[in-house]
């Protein structure tokens, strides 16, 4: 087993981006970058041009240090992330990076989807800004975080509480309103489990955001999809995004009612072998909990975590050193 963060001699490792999503948006991520790195701040300025009306605000909230709308708030965190992720990815790429695959969380998917060339993106800035205003019609609610499986989170699940995210065999994302999930919250608690609160208003990947994606899948279908120039892992399917995947607009359109299988696409990415993960993200969203090490089942089954720690990063999504190379024991 090799720690991630380093790499033994031999060949150059496949490089897989991950892009995350929901949770990892913070107050001016990664426009540092805007006006000095000539291929992300391209993909910034696209995606605001592409946006219209709403691009100057957008621009004007992601540069600010005390932006007039929350950054958690759908009408921010959701079309900033996809337009960051992106753009970062641009970037990778602009500089000679050839990933073997792409994996993103939540809306991060629509961005890996981008990269991959599915969507021009112009199109997907739109599909996007589709979402986000559905979605800010949504009833409110949010995403706890917590520090079990989903078997120990189910006793504690209700009609308007579900399992929004499963992004670690112990990291498992609820998602509801408020009032249900701040009482499941309260009960986990008390049963020993530590818990954290996504940065979110909405309860992304839950059944209480279906009545705003009717509609949806109309917009969809009404633009062109291509197939990906690169594999893209689907966390809603745990498997490469497929033709029947990318012709079906309720595919996409679903995608924030849907629950993000993270942890089980990260397996189905690395059962087809050892990989450099690299996270494109405005953040440490996907590495902040500490290393993640994978070996081999003792079933041979395939990889799992061995936990450095119990934390979440602010997403609370499964852990990975930036850059860090996750390799499996060998076989004996």
């Amino acid at each position: 087993m090799t720690p991630a963060g380093t790499r033994p001699a031999g060949p150059p490792l496949p490089v897989a981006l991950l892009l995350p999503g929901q949770g990892s948006q913070h107050v001016r991520m990664a426009a540092g970058l805007y006006g000095h790195e000539s291929a992300f701040s391209a993909a910034m300025d696209e995606f605001f041009d592409a946006a219209g009306a709403e691009g100057a605000a957008l621009r004007r909230d992601w540069l600010a240090e005390r932006p007039g709308t929350d950054m958690d708030h759908v009408t921010r965190s959701q079309p900033l992330l996809f337009a960051v992720g992106h753009a970062l990815g641009r970037t990778a790429l602009d500089r000679g990076l050839r990933p073997a695959a792409l994996l993103g969380h939540s809306i991060g998917e629509m961005a890996a989807a981008t990269l991959a060339g599915v969507f021009r993106p112009r199109d997907a800035a739109g599909l996007v800004l589709d979402r986000v205003r559905r979605l800010a019609g949504a009833p409110p609610g949010g995403m706890l975080a917590v520090a079990a499986s989903t078997a120990e989170v189910a006793p504690y699940l209700s009609g308007q509480v579900v399992v929004g995210a499963v992004n670690a065999p112990r990291q498992t994302v609820l998602a509801g309103p408020d009032e249900p999930l701040d009482e499941a919250g309260r009960a986990l608690r008390e049963a020993g489990f530590v818990c954290r609160r996504v940065p979110s208003l909405s309860p992304f990947h839950s059944p209480v955001l279906e009545p705003a994606c009717r509609g949806a899948a109309e917009r969809f279908a009404a633009v062109e999809r291509h197939t990906p120039s690169v594999p893209v892992l689907s966390a809603y399917t745990a498997a490469p995004l497929g033709r029947s995947d990318i012709d079906d607009p309720g595919f996409w359109a679903r995608q924030p009612v849907a629950p993000v299988l993270f942890w089980p696409a990260l397996e189905a990415l690395l059962a087809g072998g050892d990989h450099l993960l690299v996270e494109v993200g405005p953040g440490q969203g996907l590495s902040a909990a500490g290393p993640l090490r994978l070996t081999r089942r003792p079933d041979g089954r395939g990889p799992f975590r061995t936990p450095a720690g119990s934390g979440a990063g602010r997403s609370g999504t499964s852990a990975v050193r930036r850059g860090g190379a996750v390799r499996r024991r060998p076989r004996r």
